[in-house]
Parts: structure tokens; C-alpha cells; sequence
């Protein structure tokens, strides 16, 4: 399993990008998209303001794991969609740990 700062570091970058993509194509289909961009925005905020310190975030993965299903991929959206649940799950799991 990977450490939190490694999955972050590979996945925020691509995440920044795809989420705010995902909420504009999927968001009226998929309302709870929205949501689950503003906790990310939450999250990328926090991480940055931590340094190399582990921010608390706690709540915004439990929020994330209620609005999404744990993290279970619709079945009527594209790929970029499926790749953000499971980069997001990915830094979810590695938090955990």
C-alpha cells in the first residue's frame, strides 16, 4: 500500500485537472459530482497549507466515501469520471493507513 504523500503526489496533479472537467460535463446528469469537487477543493487546499506536515482529513474522506458510494463508479460516465473515484480512492486508502 502506498504512503498518503506518494499517491498524493502522484494523483493531485491529474486530479485538479480531470475534476473540475468532470463537473462541467457530468454535473447535470451527476449532481453529486458537485459536491464531491467542492470536498476536493477542500482537500487540495488543506494538503497545501499543511506543507509536509499530514493534514486532517479525516471528514472530507468520510464525506467523499458517503457521496460516492465508496467510491463506486456510475455506470453511464466516461473514463476521466472512473479515473478520478479511483484516484481519489487511492489517496483515501493511503490516508487510512
Amino acid at each position: 500500500m502506498k504512503k498518503f504523500n506518494e499517491a498524493l503526489e502522484q494523483n493531485l496533479g491529474r486530479l485538479e485537472q480531470y475534476v473540475p472537467v468532470v463537473a462541467r460535463v457530468h454535473g447535470g446528469s451527476h449532481p453529486e459530482f458537485h459536491d464531491v469537487k467542492r470536498i476536493f477543493d477542500e482537500v487540495s487546499v488543506k494538503v497545501k497549507k499543511a506543507g509536509s506536515e499530514k493534514p486532517n482529513l479525516d471528514n472530507e474522506f468520510k464525506e467523499l466515501r458517503e457521496i460516492t458510494d465508496n467510491y463506486t463508479v456510475p455506470g453511464d460516465v466516461c473514463e476521466s469520471y472512473e479515473a478520478v473515484y479511483n484516484m481519489l480512492e487511492e489517496v483515501d486508502k493511503a490516508y487510512q493507513k
